[in-house]
């Protein structure tokens, strides 16, 4: 008997995911200032006809001159996008959009126990997941990445959304957009076939002028357009088959005003989508807005890393890693391994290799994978995981062959 799961994404206009990229450029300006800056700052957005909304609040505290937040966020939806009100939001100018800013320091008995140093206290209790699986690993332009295909196909449709509207393949498409991936999967657990992939996508509302305002060609022609240069040039063929079922804007039309203007958004939001889909778990903590000495974002890039390395080195072809801590001191008050009945050595043997190699207190993480830099930026939308590292980007996704060795041995 087949299987079917399903992961999702969102694009980078996504009102949640709009957050979230401002909240990620204020921690890597920080960082710029002061590569031990403590930061925490959440973001909300809210379009309205007449005018955007941008809230920043939080805590930093660096050593140096605060970068300007609400420039900063202006800047950053501007990328994205949003600088039209007629879209639903624009944040180019004040007599368009205001931005509140309520950001002070970091309290002082949290700062107490998180000071830069080899013993750093982690920055708050916790549990955090790394997960790492093989189902990628048949496949052209996802080998290597070791992670679940349905989260992996979805990030990919969510990422090719955005590149599309940016290089004019599809000019009608707006920031505001998401996917959906159902995989279907043989008796044996492997992947087998996409069986559904579902695309919502933001568009001009005067697309419908193209069509004598006829409103079922528009959805036509919308579909076409992302079955073509979305769907069927981001998901390998072989995984097509003829029967597989595409929906696009299921409810008939998606068009401007969207965005912030059609839903609020929040930094956080969106933490499934973040990591693996909902085929791993997750601690409930958002990596969005913090720094490094926050383990709700750099304990959870560690176990992905670890988790990753223990599946590239064959001693799985699933697992699953669990790091727990507390606040203010350094090391993990638990680790734990989980193979899911594939690994090649009992669970408990690899918890014991994993915590011999990988040294998961904060101050060695950050050092390890070069966490104290500006790099969070590009994390913000499509995923923070099973993604490409490049130019000193997403370094937990790299694999050291001197670690599988030190594994296997």
């Amino acid at each position: 008997m087949t299987s079917l799961f399903t992961s999702e994404s969102v694009t980078s206009g996504h009102p949640d995911k709009l957050c979230d990229a401002i909240s990620d450029a204020i921690v890597d300006a920080c960082l710029a200032v002061d590569s031990n800056a403590r930061v925490a700052v959440e973001t909300l957005v809210k379009g309205k006809i007449d005018k955007g909304l941008i809230v920043l609040a939080g805590e930093v505290s660096l050593n140096g001159n605060a970068p300007d937040y609400e420039q900063i966020a202006r800047d950053c939806a501007e990328s994205i996008g949003y600088n039209s009100l007629a879209i639903g939001f624009d944040s180019t100018s004040e007599e368009n959009c205001d931005v509140e800013v309520h950001i002070t320091t970091q309290s002082a008995n949290i700062a107490q126990g998180t000071q830069a140093e080899e013993n750093q206290g982690a920055g708050d209790q916790g549990l955090m997941f790394g997960y790492a699986c093989d189902e990628t690993e048949d496949y052209d332009g996802l080998k290597g990445k070791y992670f679940p295909l349905a989260a992996a196909l979805s990030q990919r449709l969510t990422r090719r959304l955005t590149t599309a509207r940016e290089d004019g393949t599809m000019p009608w498409a707006r920031p505001d957009g998401k996917s959906q991936v159902t995989v279907e999967y043989s008796e044996d657990g492997r992947a087998k076939t996409v069986h559904t992939v579902v695309i919502a996508i933001q568009h001009d509302s005067k697309l419908k002028d193209m069509f004598d305002g006829d409103e079922n060609k528009e959805l036509e022609y919308v579909r076409d357009q992302v079955k073509q240069h979305v769907v069927e040039h981001s998901i390998p063929k072989e995984l097509l088959g003829e029967s597989y079922r595409l929906v696009v804007n299921g409810t008939g039309r998606f068009a401007d005003p969207g965005g912030p203007y059609a839903d609020a958004g929040i930094t956080g939001r969106k933490i499934i989508v973040d990591t693996y889909g909902g085929m791993g778990r997750h601690g409930g903590g958002a990596f969005s807005g913090k720094d490094p000495s926050k383990v709700d974002r750099s304990a959870a890039y560690a176990a992905r890393w670890a988790a990753k390395h223990l599946v590239a080195a064959g001693l799985a072809s699933k697992c699953e890693i669990q790091l727990a801590y507390v606040i203010g001191v350094a090391e993990p008050v638990s680790i734990m391994v989980e193979s899911f009945g594939t690994g090649t050595l009992p669970d408990a043997e690899l918890t014991e290799k994993v915590k011999s190699v990988f040294d998961f207190r904060p101050s060695a993480i950050a050092k390890n994978l070069n966490l104290l830099n500006p790099i969070y930026s590009p994390c913000a939308a499509g995923g923070h995981f099973g993604r490409d590292s490049n130019n000193g980007t997403f370094p937990w996704e790299e694999i050291s062959q001197s670690i599988i060795s030190e594994l296997t041995s």
